[in-house]
This record gives C-alpha cells, structure tokens and sequence, in this order.
C-alpha cells in the first residue's frame, strides 16, 4: 500500500481517544526500525521527539492516521530518511509539497543539516503546526510555508522537489507543468503500485519534458510494505 493521505486537519477528530506512546516508547520503535541503518543515536531522539510533537497534535487536529509507534517510526521516519540516502542533499535546496505534519521534510532537514529545506501546505493549520515543530526542535535549516506549490514555484526555483503521498505519478507532473524549469529533480516517495504509476504517467511525464533517471525501491521492517523513490530529472535542471 502507498503512504497514506494525511487527513483533513478541520474534519471530525478522528484520533482523539488514541493513546499516545510515550517518547521512550517511540525512542524505542526508532531503535527498532533503523535497526542495521547509519542513523545517529541523537538523530533518533529528534525524530522520537518530533513524533510525539505529532501524536499529540493528532489529539486536536487530525495530522496522521498512523498512531503505532513502531509504524510511525517505519512509515513516517525511515521513509522519509531513506530520501537522504539516494540523493546528495549538501547545500541544496530543497522544497516538501504538501508537508502535512511536516513528512518527508522536517525528518530530511534533521538528517542533512547542510541542505536548505523548505517545507509548504496550502492548509495554515498544518504550516502552523510545523512551524512550532521546528521552533521547538530547533531545526535552523527548514522553513514551513503557507502557499499553493504552482504560486510559490512560480517565484522560486529547488534543487530538488519532494512529494509523497500526494498524488499519483502522472498526477504530480501534471501539478508542476507550468513551473516544470523552476526544479531541477522531482522526488516522489512512492509504494508498491510505483511501477503501475510509471508506465500510466509515462506519455505525460515525456510531453512535459520529466524523465525518470533512478528507482530505489526498498522494504519496511516487519512487512510493513514495499517502498519506492523515484528521481525524475525535470526540465529546469539544464538552465539551472
């Protein structure tokens, strides 16, 4: 199955009565899914720390649907991180559309504190909560914006831009078309169906100029799901 859609942040409150893990329940889940992984002790205890930051404001506004510890610590924070593994990210730019709660973007701004991470929803309630998220956690290198991705690409140009969970393959390319020479790479965080969405996007991802350079597709712990990243290179990346 893909990452799940985030919910809507003004619908009925659907998670209100979860229990919350504790920080050292989600420390521990972390531990557990980055077990073999180059990740840092002290990475992990920001990312338990954001987590809880998360889980907590699902009590008041509905942010993820996944509350397990151990499947937030796998879908949401080794999904995320795996992105830092495929593309060198020191000293670039880099744009999260359709943050959410802040996923892949503020897990990818604590990983590579060398690369400029912004991180923008058209809903403000989620940029607002991300902005305390990285007040809190002090993440000196991101920054949460409130705006549509075609108007701000439109006044700024990434290195790289990031969307998971969003839209389907030929959806998203389709989203970028008329601000396709603000970005150099368009990174999808995909699932199982990647390679479905590739071949139906394939046709409008060529006209528009998109053309997919590196898969790495890769399992969760535990049989959680398969997971892929795609990098299509986009045709801002030549006059860049």
């Amino acid at each position: 199955m893909p990452p799940a859609a985030e919910e809507d942040p003004d619908a009925e409150l659907l998670y209100a009565d979860k229990a919350i893990p504790s920080l050292d329940e989600l420390r521990a889940a972390l531990d557990w899914a980055f077990e073999g992984e180059e990740a840092s002790p002290a990475l992990l205890d920001r990312y338990a720390a954001h987590a809880r930051m998360v889980l907590e404001g699902n009590q008041v506004m509905n942010l993820t649907a996944i509350v397990d510890a151990r499947e937030v610590a796998a879908k949401h924070y080794l999904d995320s991180w795996r992105a830092t593994r495929l593309l060198p990210l020191m000293g670039r730019k880099v744009l999260d559309v359709g943050t959410g709660a802040g996923f892949p973007g503020l897990p990818v701004a604590m990983a590579e504190e060398q690369a400029r991470v912004d991180v923008l929803d058209s809903t403000g309630k989620r940029i607002e909560f991300c902005k305390r998220c990285i007040e809190a956690l002090d993440i000196g290198n991101a920054t949460a914006i409130h705006d549509r991705a075609e108007e701000h690409l439109a006044r700024n140009e990434y290195d790289i831009v990031m969307v998971r969970a969003l839209s389907s393959v030929r959806e998203n390319v389709r989203l970028f078309r008329k601000v396709r020479h603000s970005l150099k790479d368009l990174m999808m965080l995909k699932g199982a169906s990647w390679s479905r969405e590739v071949r139906a996007g394939e046709r409008e991802a060529e006209r528009l100029g998109f053309r997919l350079d590196t898969v790495w597709d890769h399992e969760l712990p535990d049989g959680m799901g398969k997971r892929a990243l795609l990098v299509y290179r986009a045709p801002g990346g030549a006059g860049m």
